[in-house]
């Protein structure tokens, strides 16, 4: 099942953000699902469904705002690291 959110906006935010009409709930969208991603609220496959993009899409897209592609928390990333140096020996 898919809901939809209505989000009210001001006349002239499409052209504040060099956006058509048309283009603007597809670009809310996936700002909204960038920033769920990028909190951790979501995971890539979620976020991309969001978007409505293929995972893939969305993951090269997040670029374009700033939010890194791959979201490890600091203990992931300890654990990632720790994992490599186990590897190596």
């Amino acid at each position: 099942m898919t809901r939809r959110a209505t989000i009210p906006y001001p006349d002239e935010l499409p052209e504040t953000l060099a956006l058509r009409e048309d283009e603007l709930p597809a670009e809310l969208a996936f700002l909204a699902a960038a920033k769920l991603y990028e909190l951790g609220r979501l995971s890539s496959g979620q976020a991309a469904r969001l978007a409505g993009a293929d995972r893939v899409t969305f993951l090269h897209r997040l670029a374009e705002v700033g939010v890194p592609a791959i979201n490890l928390r600091d203990e992931e990333i300890e654990a990632e690291v720790q994992a490599a140096r186990d590897l190596a020996r």
